[in-house]
C-alpha cells in the first residue's frame, strides 16, 4: 500500500471511500461509466438498479475482485485501485457475494474463527496459542451478535438459507471492519427472515460503514440514509429513502413503471 495516506475529509466528517471516475470495461461492454462516489464513515448507502445496471461490477471494483479500467478507488485515504482483494481486510474491508461464500462441512464457530486469518496476514498450526484463544473468542462473540450463540457448533450444512446469510454478515462483523458490503443479502430470503435481516442491519454499531447492494427496496431504503440508482454503468439518481422511493425516473428505469405514474 502507497506510504503517502492523505486522510480525505469533507467537513467534520471523514470520507472512507472515494471514487473518481471508476470505470469498468470488458471487451467493448463498457460495465461501469466514469462513476464519481464518496461514502462517509457510518453512512448506511444503497445501491440500487435495475439487473445488468453494474452494480455489482461496482462493488467488485471497490473490494479489489476486479481493477478498474479507469478512475481511482481510495479507502481510508488509501489508493488501492490495483491493490488485490486479499489486502483489502487490511484497510478496514469485509464483504459478503451474491452466493454464499461459506464451509458448509465446518462448524459455525470454525466459519467464523478462519475469517479472521485473512485481516491478521495468519497461517493455520497445529499448536494452539494466545492468538487462537482470542480468536475462538472473538467468533463466539460475533456469532452471539448475529444471534446464532446457540448455532456455534452447527455445521453450516445444516442451517437454514436465512441462517447462513445471518452468519455471512457475522463473519463480515468478525474482522471489526471500517466498511461492510453486502451484496443483496436479503436474498432469497423469507418475509419473516428479510424482517430479521433488516432488524439486524439496523443493530449494527453506528461507526460501521455500510455499503448494500439489494434488489428488495424496502430492505434497502429501510436500512439505509442514502440511496443511489444505477442504470447502464452510471448513478442516474440518488438522494435519501423517501425521495428515491418517490422519483419518477426510479420508477420508470428500476420498477419498470412509466414515468410519473
Amino acid at each position: 500500500m502507497s506510504s503517502n495516506v492523505t486522510s480525505i475529509t469533507s467537513g467534520t466528517q471523514q470520507i472512507l471511500l472515494r471514487l473518481e471516475a471508476v470505470a469498468v470495461a470488458f471487451g467493448g461492454l463498457r460495465a461501469v461509466s466514469g462513476v464519481d462516489l464518496e461514502v462517509e464513515q457510518g453512512e448506511r448507502l444503497a445501491v440500487l438498479g435495475p439487473n445488468g445496471a453494474g452494480k455489482t461490477t461496482l462493488f467488485n471494483a471497490i473490494a479489489g475482485d476486479i481493477t478498474p479500467t479507469e478512475g481511482r478507488v481510495i479507502i481510508k485515504g488509501v489508493d488501492c485501485t490495483a491493490l488485490p482483494s486479499r489486502l483489502r481486510p487490511q484497510l478496514g474491508v469485509a464483504r459478503t457475494y451474491q452466493k454464499t461464500r461459506l464451509f458448509s462441512g465446518l462448524t459455525v464457530e470454525d466459519n467464523l474463527y478462519l475469517a479472521q486469518t485473512g485481516k491478521r496476514g495468519r497461517h493455520l498450526s497445529l499448536w494452539r496459542n494466545r492468538d487462537d484463544e482470542e480468536m475462538r473468542d472473538n467468533a463466539r462473540a460475533a456469532g452471539r451478535r448475529v444471534w446464532m450463540g446457540n448455532e456455534l457448533e452447527t455445521l453450516v450444512s445444516d442451517l437454514s438459507h436465512g441462517q447462513q446469510r445471518q452468519l455471512e454478515i457475522g463473519i463480515a462483523l468478525v474482522t471489526n471492519p471500517d466498511l461492510i458490503m453486502l451484496d443483496e443479502p436479503a436474498s432469497g430470503l423469507s418475509r419473516g427472515e428479510r424482517e430479521r435481516l433488516i432488524e439486524l442491519l439496523e443493530a449494527l454499531p453506528t461507526d460501521v460503514t455500510l455499503l448494500l447492494i439489494e434488489h428488495d427496496m424496502d430492505v434497502a431504503l429501510t436500512v439505509s440514509d442514502r440511496v443511489v440508482v444505477m442504470a447502464d454503468g452510471e448513478i442516474v439518481a440518488a438522494g435519501d429513502p423517501e425521495e428515491i422511493r418517490h422519483d419518477p425516473l426510479v420508477h420508470a428505469i428500476y420498477l419498470g413503471q412509466a414515468a410519473g405514474s
